[in-house]
């Protein structure tokens, strides 16, 4: 069943489509909604005539709920039918259909739309459907893929190298975003050619190793010889187009299968540098997470050839330089993160945690006081507030704060154990000794071995 232009509908058709745009701009709904309905039932593969429908039915559907809360929020109304497009996907549009004039949010309805629309061949119907799943639900990863695979099956590649982008801004080390990301390029410099319609896909090309080299991208192949050829192609598309952000990632991408590393943060800085890419947050935390894993990487190879030649005094002093270079770059990009985003509060945990490390007590306080008006981090800040009063011998504030995380943690799992060790390391700095005893046995009547809880428990019962 094919997809069809308004242009190729019947003359009466295409004058009640042009009634329904009316309806729907003065506010007729029921006449949209039906006009659209009576359309679609005989040619259900006409997309114009299905968005002038997504269209009435949203703001019908908007209208009926303004009250609740749940604009475009999403909701099921039905479970998806898995595989009912195969077996009767006309039918399952029919489903689909029905469910959506009911609630035109529900996820799954749109899902059964896509996929009887696969099974009717009407591969952009399918890309819209995912489409409208995207304007719901932004951040859905499995569909994001779905909508890009769908661009590609409806010769639309350069949408979908669009959503492998919001893809890899979400995520830069998604494999299956770089993966779409290539298929979606080979496939729109297939289209550019214009090569499936010329002959012979292959026949088409200039010589045998570019063939190879697009049908490799396509397979997401990682040998070295078919990366390094990657990367050379990537590098042409960036000098043909120094302001397409997608070939520079094209280049870091193949670099990275090459275990390149020092060359995929140099693609990446160069792409921060274009317009496009200034301004992409998913770049800034890939450079500075390519920065770390170098710095990290230099360190343990120094601590390698220390462990070699141990009384090499240049080799330890190499091994000190690289573990400093390494804390200061994680410190410096902690306090540039939280000063750019000041309510991250796991970030203000991660500088804390930093800043505790290198003895910068104060300032570490400073940002666990913060981290801990956020709930996902609040008990780790406790934490770090605890560790921090006890390092400036502050046991009554300490005793607090460890006091207030242990009350938060009901299972005694091992963050638990940390805790409660810690505190019990308090009360004993106190003098308290009942009261750090009492704290140790918790930890021994859970966990006999764990850390020194034992010898501590034998001492106490054997004065």
């Amino acid at each position: 069943m094919p997809e069809i232009a308004i242009s190729a509908l019947d003359p009466r058709q295409q004058k009640l489509i042009d009634n329904a745009l009316v309806a729907l701009e003065r506010g007729q709904l029921d006449y949209a909604l039906d006009a659209c309905a009576q359309i679609l039932k005989g040619a259900p593969g006409c997309l114009p005539v299905r968005r002038l429908q997504r269209a009435a039915q949203l703001r019908d559907f908007r209208s009926k709920n303004k009250f609740m809360a749940k604009a475009l929020g999403g909701f099921s109304t039905a479970p998806f039918m898995f595989g009912g497009g195969k077996k009767d996907p006309a039918k399952v549009l029919e489903t689909a259909e029905a469910l959506l004039v009911k609630d035109p949010t529900s996820v799954a309805a749109l899902k059964m739309l896509a996929e009887a629309a696969g099974g009717l061949g009407l591969p952009e119907t399918v890309a819209f459907a995912f489409e409208a799943v995207r304007e719901l639900e932004p951040d859905n990863r499995a569909n994001l893929l779905a909508l890009g695979e769908a661009w590609i099956a409806a010769g639309k590649p350069a949408e979908a190298v669009k959503t492998a982008d919001l893809l890899l801004r979400q995520k830069p080390a998604d494999a299956e975003a770089q993966a779409l990301l290539r298929k979606a390029s080979v496939a729109q410099t297939v289209t550019k050619g214009n090569w499936e319609t010329q002959g012979n896909f292959r026949d088409k090309l200039r010589d045998e190793a570019q063939a190879i080299s697009l049908e490799q991208a396509a397979k997401v192949v990682t040998a070295g010889d078919m990366a390094q050829r990657l990367v050379d192609e990537a590098v042409a598309r960036v000098q043909a187009e120094p302001n397409n952000l997608n070939h520079y990632r094209a280049v870091a991408q193949a670099y990275r299968q090459l275990g390149r590393t020092d060359e995929v943060l140099v693609w990446v800085r160069k792409a921060r540098a274009i317009p496009a890419g200034a301004t992409d947050p998913s770049l800034e935390k890939e450079e500075s997470e390519l920065q770390t894993a170098l710095l990290d990487v230099r360190l343990k190879a120094a601590e390698a050839a220390l462990a070699a030649q141990p009384g090499d005094l240049s080799l330890a002093a190499t091994v000190e330089t690289a573990r400093t270079e390494l804390a200061a770059w994680r410190l410096t990009e902690a306090k540039r993160t939280v000063e750019r985003y000041p309510n991250d509060f796991p970030a203000r945990l991660a500088l804390g945690e930093l800043l505790l490390a290198t003895g910068q007590l104060d300032a570490a306080l400073a940002q666990f006081q913060q981290a801990q008006k956020g709930p996902q981090v609040r008990i780790a800040a406790l934490v770090g507030l605890g560790r921090g009063f006890k390092a400036k011998k502050i046991f009554d504030l300490a005793v607090m704060q460890f006091t207030a995380a242990k009350a938060e943690l009901a299972e005694m799992n091992e963050t638990k154990k940390d805790v409660v060790y810690e505190l019990g390391g308090c009360y004993e700095a106190m003098g308290k000794s009942e009261e750090a005893i009492a704290e140790f046995k918790a930890i021994y009547g859970e966990d006999i071995g764990y850390r020194d809880v034992g010898e501590k428990i034998t001492a106490h019962y054997s004065k």
